[in-house]
């Protein structure tokens, strides 16, 4: 990856960890934390990388994107104890209400926002909102763990800062609908999401065919990935359709969702990616924010389960390829951090920032394979996509 020309900042403060489900809830803030004190230890957050502060975001700014309603909901069910509200998913399995829950969404909201500002104003190149990228929840209602949709906000403060295009690309293993909803019809956002198929996992949408609204047809690609793509299929769908794409939008900011829960010990998802595969992506998607967007770049965590295996080792890539200093994969985790890990949780780290793979995969030029399922989503998304941008989808 080129040399970065610009400085970049991770939003964070210790306090957006009090965005917490209960301790039996898969998305646990554990994984925050160990990943924020595994970039410490590792050197990724300092010089290169500078830690800033998160502010809280105000009603007005998450009315930019929610409704009045879903707003006074979360403030209600987070303040009046038993109180629910299952029209607007609060109190659901997925969304289990806590005390001070709006709060603490408009705290990650904020972190997004501000990551977002950093960029358009010229203070950093890159921004990174770790505890950001929750994808799932609508204008009216909260879903899939994410109370509101910071990564919407930050989109729509760029395009309220005069941003006149905006590219999405979400890596999760769930499809990005909330995020492609609210921009379902604004043909200055771009949404694309790499998804395992939404025939299997929730929120089960996210289909070739799905492609935008009347006025902004194409705005919104999907590839669904079939159960059991591992980095090789992985690596060969996102080239396939993303860097063609972007280098035809070409959008002022390039925006970015990193669900770890492609990973095959991701206790959620059926993906077979390595952390490396992940690495990969995150390589890939740092090159094409320079030749497409200036180097304008904002980045936000998302989903990943595998609280201790994963997330960490991941996410500190993450934040390693946002300051511009790659992590070399063979590098060793800190002693330090993994005698916290077993103090702490009683558990195991891994020894390495590695899981001693070589992602590797065949170029889509070199010929589709109508009969695998990966190749044929791959070709279904770029016939359906392709097309509205001007690109053929044969080549």
């Amino acid at each position: 990856m080129p040399e970065c020309p610009g400085p970049a900042t991770v939003v964070f403060d210790s306090t957006l960890t009090d965005y917490s489900f209960g301790p039996s809830h898969p998305m646990s803030p554990v994984r925050v934390d160990l990943t924020m004190r595994l970039a410490l230890e590792l050197g990724v957050i300092g010089d290169r990388l500078a830690q800033v502060p998160a502010p809280m975001a105000a009603d007005d700014v998450i009315a930019t994107v929610h409704s009045e309603e879903l707003i006074e909901a979360v403030s209600r069910v987070g303040r009046v104890a038993g109180e629910i509200d299952l029209a607007r998913g609060l109190g659901t399995d997925d969304n289990p209400v806590f005390e001070g829950m709006h709060r603490a969404a408009a705290h990650v909201v904020g972190a997004s926002v501000e990551a977002c500002r950093q960029v358009w104003a010229g203070e950093s190149l890159h921004s990174a909102n770790i505890t950001g990228g929750l994808h799932h929840a609508m204008r009216d209602r909260s879903s899939g763990f994410c109370i509101y949709n910071d990564v919407a906000v930050g989109i729509q403060y760029l395009l309220d800062q005069g941003a006149e295009k905006v590219a999405y690309v979400d890596v999760d293993v769930h499809h990005g609908d909330g995020v492609e909803q609210i921009f379902w019809n604004d043909p200055r956002v771009l949404t694309i999401s790499l998804h395992e198929t939404g025939q299997v996992l929730f929120p089960g949408t996210g289909f070739p065919t799905d492609l935008g609204g009347p006025d902004a047809k194409g705005s919104a690609v999907n590839v669904a990935l079939p159960p059991g793509t591992a980095d090789a299929g992985w690596l060969r769908a996102f080239h396939a359709v993303v860097p063609p794409l972007l280098r035809e939008f070409r959008p002022d900011v390039l925006v970015t969702q990193h669900g770890c829960d492609s990973h095959i010990e991701d206790p959620l998802a059926h993906l077979m990616l390595t952390v490396d595969g992940q690495r990969a992506a995150y390589l890939a998607l740092h090159d094409l924010a320079h030749e497409v967007a200036g180097g304008r770049w904002v980045v936000t965590g998302g989903g990943g389960y595998a609280l201790v295996e994963v997330v960490p080792r991941a996410w500190s890539h993450l934040l390693a390829i946002v300051g511009g200093r790659p992590l070399d994969p063979a590098t060793d985790t800190p002693g330090d951090w993994r005698e916290y890990v077993q103090v702490a949780l009683g558990r195991t780290a891994p020894y390495r920032m590695t899981d001693g793979r070589n992602p590797r995969f065949r170029d889509w030029s070199e010929g589709y394979d109508p009969g695998t399922w990966l190749d044929r989503a791959i070709h279904a998304t770029r016939t359906e996509a392709f097309p509205l941008h001007g690109l053929d989808p044969h080549f």
